[in-house]
């Protein structure tokens, strides 16, 4: 496995940090890093709250990477609450195809860590709708 892999999953490990910011919002359990185009790893973790206001791991990690002025994802490392990799939903699939139209394909997605097991965004995201 490329040494970029457990630099992320360590990367996100660092921030998983769950736990209950307030009764109606819950942090961390879900977290994610993402290598930007130019090698630099971005952090983010899902914030849960009682309405639609939350936001998911990958897409605050892609949030963060835009507010320090990159848009483009090489890889995408997502670590569940079970400890266990997993892919982004499908809202952040959109998002990555909107943030990067002409070459979203591309995006290394690590599923499961332990296995090794690496797709990329258009082996998940054939067909994008627009």
């Amino acid at each position: 496995m490329e040494a970029v892999w457990s630099a992320l999953y360590q990367a996100a490990r660092a921030v998983q940090n769950p736990r209950e910011i307030s009764e109606r919002i819950y942090a961390g359990g879900v977290a994610a890093a993402i290598e930007s185009a130019s090698g630099r790893i971005y952090t983010g973790v899902c914030i849960d709250t009682s309405c639609t206001l939350g936001i998911c791991a990958e897409r605050n990690a892609m949030f963060n990477m835009i507010t320090n002025g990159e848009h483009e994802i090489r890889r995408v490392l997502t670590i569940m609450p079970d400890g266990k990799t997993g892919a982004p939903c499908g809202a952040c699939r959109e998002f990555m195809t909107q943030l990067m139209p002409g070459n979203y394909h591309g995006v290394e997605i690590m599923l499961d860590y332990e296995d090794e097991k690496v797709v990329t965004l258009g082996e998940l995201t054939p067909e994008w709708w627009i």
